[in-house]
């Protein structure tokens, strides 16, 4: 009798005998148990949104991590010559936004939580907040996990005032509250995981269908889990990032036509909303407009003494 590694045995006509004892069974149950503990183990109601969230690492760990790769990147502009110095009138302007955002955090942050009856987090008071100006085409900016952030240059004709800048960096800085990052890690760690179940239940499968039942099965992760996950966090980023711009007295209204603007570029070309990261711009402005009130109640709340929103 010869005896597969994986589990099953031959008898002698070669008829293979399978048990649900066998190894590879096993080994399945294994993965999908320890899949299971890491991703309801990790389970948390975000104070931010009220929804359930699955978190692959610590607040500290984040900030660990996020400081390393803002190291990269101002290196990497450096070495480039791309980096402006922080007394060039630009970096001014963008630091004096960073710093009126991050100012209102520790309010906004007590609105939402309260608004969901969460407790207050604290995660943002180890934030290291720091912001570069980066001399780029790209039209982007960014916040990394623990509070670093860059705006690179090709962004200001987009933005082509403070307020609709304030909205976009309220949005990167949101996503840094709401350990986006963090949360990502996870999930890749559960598609990870099924991959590897995957694997192994697939092990005696013919090599061309394994290849095409573990291409379906990546498929189906990153359009059913992958990039829903991803616009689901932009939608998030974009309420949170409003709210934080308005309380900071800068005029949410400008989000409107800034987005407006962003779906111009490239040519307005995109792909379909249920193959991209991010909402269709249409569905964005829309969840956007229907912000707006609660927006104007951050304003009047925190800015009293400003001009009237237009």
């Amino acid at each position: 009798m010869r005896v597969d590694p994986m589990g099953s045995s031959y008898g002698g006509q070669g008829r293979p005998r399978r048990g649900f004892g066998g190894i590879r069974w096993w080994i399945l149950i294994l993965f999908a148990g320890y899949a299971a503990w890491q991703w309801f183990g990790s389970a948390k109601v975000d104070p931010y949104t009220g929804e359930k969230a699955h978190y692959g690492a610590t607040a500290e760990e984040e900030v660990q991590l996020g400081a390393q790769a803002f190291q990269q990147v101002i290196g990497d502009a450096n070495a480039q010559g791309a980096l402006m110095p922080p007394d060039a009138q630009v970096s001014k302007q963008i630091r004096e936004i960073a710093q009126r955002l991050v100012a209102r955090v520790p309010q906004v942050t007590a609105d939402l939580a309260a608004q969901y009856n969460q407790q207050a987090p604290t995660d943002h008071q180890n934030f290291q907040w720091d912001v570069a100006v980066i001399q780029s085409d790209q039209a982007n900016a960014f916040c990394l996990p623990g509070g670093k952030m860059a705006v690179y240059t090709g962004l200001l004709p987009i933005a082509k005032n403070q307020d609709a800048m304030a909205v976009v960096m309220g949005h990167e800085i949101a996503h840094a509250l709401l350990r986006h990052g963090s949360q990502r890690m996870a999930q890749q760690k559960l598609v990870q995981m099924g991959q590897m179940a995957a694997g192994v239940a697939l092990g005696g499968m013919d090599p061309g269908q394994q290849q095409a039942v573990m291409a379906a099965l990546g498929a189906g992760a990153q359009y059913g889990l992958i990039l829903p996950y991803g616009r689901n966090h932009e939608s998030q980023a974009d309420q949170v990032g409003l709210m934080l711009a308005a309380a900071a007295c800068y005029n949410p209204h400008e989000a409107i036509p800034l987005w407006e603007r962003m779906s111009q570029l490239e040519g307005g070309e995109r792909p379909p909303e249920f193959a991209s990261t991010h909402p269709d711009p249409a569905n964005r402005i829309a969840h956007l407009q229907s912000l707006m009130p609660q927006a104007e109640q951050y304003y009047a709340k925190y800015c009293q003494g400003q001009p009237p929103l237009k």
